[in-house]
């Protein structure tokens, strides 16, 4: 059954980590794709706010 897994931080090295973490938990054989995202959203004086996501794909 192919299934997803959806990630979603502020920093992209949080991403990495936990998506890594997560595909050490799945069989290679299993891994199917991962889909990659990138948001941002101005703040005004505050700046940018940045939104990383991304969506595994696998097979469980």
């Amino acid at each position: 059954m192919v299934q997803v897994k959806l990630f979603d931080c502020e920093h992209e090295k949080d991403l990495e980590s936990e998506i890594n973490s997560f595909l050490w938990t799945i069989d290679e054989d299993n891994f199917v794709d991962i889909k990659f995202n990138v948001a941002t959203m101005n703040e005004g004086q505050d700046g940018q706010i940045y939104c990383f996501s991304a969506m595994v794909i696998y097979n469980k």
